[in-house]
């Protein structure tokens, strides 16, 4: 890894680490820029997964006070997101880079519309009133966590909306309650993953450990340069960035048929 690959590589993480603090979608960035640098996609995809992850702590330590007065029921989730994260990353392992190239442009596309609408998932459950039982819905909300963490340990782009939706149907309406139990669950997801992809040696270290650095200084730092740009105009760039991503990938794909 040459200046150049390793400043892209830090730049990438910190602005995912940025954005991840305001509004989530960090992947994103990681992901295609690993790409750029020469990764195939499996390898890029892994990476991603373990260079970004010491952020989520971050996230989940910002809402520290709303975790302690959570239902200790939501817990239950936390068994479905180890499960479905670990599978997740099974799949991806035994997943040939061939097929997974085919794969990716399609749900870099879904993380991307996930994240268009993500504001407006949010204001929902903010103006929302709960109409459910926890006790009645805990079982499909399990369920529904599940398939989350698969994807999620799969691929990972998106998983913060699903989360949202799944605490949603239990009822919850505090926002920032619910994104600090998004953030603990995606720590679970992401973990379970990230662990089984270095055991399984898919991860390129010199890019984990420059874009660890990155995310963590971008959590920290780079917070205040967006949250000045305006979370519209950051959201903007993501999206913008999302959708031409799958584009090129898309079109990559096909010249090489």
């Amino acid at each position: 890894m040459d200046l150049l690959h390793g400043s892209s590589a830090f730049a990438s993480a910190f602005a995912a680490g940025a954005i991840n603090s305001v509004a989530g979608g960090g992947t994103l960035l990681t992901f295609p820029t690993l790409i750029r640098l020469g990764l195939d996609s499996v390898a890029a995809n892994a990476t991603s997964t373990v260079a970004i992850w010491p952020g989520s702590l971050g996230g989940m330590w910002g809402y520290r006070k709303e975790l302690r007065t959570a239902d200790r029921r939501m817990l239950a989730l936390t068994v479905p997101s180890l499960v479905g994260g670990i599978i997740g990353a099974l799949l991806l392992r035994f997943t040939p880079p061939s097929i997974f190239d085919a794969v990716v442009p399609f749900l870099i596309l879904f993380a991307t519309i996930l994240f268009m609408v993500q504001e407006t998932v949010q204001r929902m459950f903010e103006t929302g009133e709960a109409r459910h039982e926890t006790g009645k819905w805990l079982a499909g909300a399990i369920a529904f966590q599940f398939f989350v963490a698969l994807y999620g340990g799969y691929f990972g782009a998106g998983i913060g909306i699903l989360m949202l939706a799944a605490l949603s149907i239990l009822g919850l309406t505090d926002i920032h309650q619910m994104n600090g139990l998004k953030n603990f669950f995606a720590l679970c997801i992401n973990g379970v993953a990230a662990i089984y992809f270095i055991f399984a040696r898919m991860v390129e270290w010199p890019y984990v450990l420059v874009m660890a650095f990155g995310a963590i200084a971008g959590g920290y730092g780079g917070a205040g340069l967006a949250r000045r740009l305006g979370r519209s105009k950051v959201r903007g760039i993501v999206v913008a960035i999302g959708f031409a991503m799958a584009v090129s990938l898309f079109v990559k794909w096909l010249a090489k048929r």
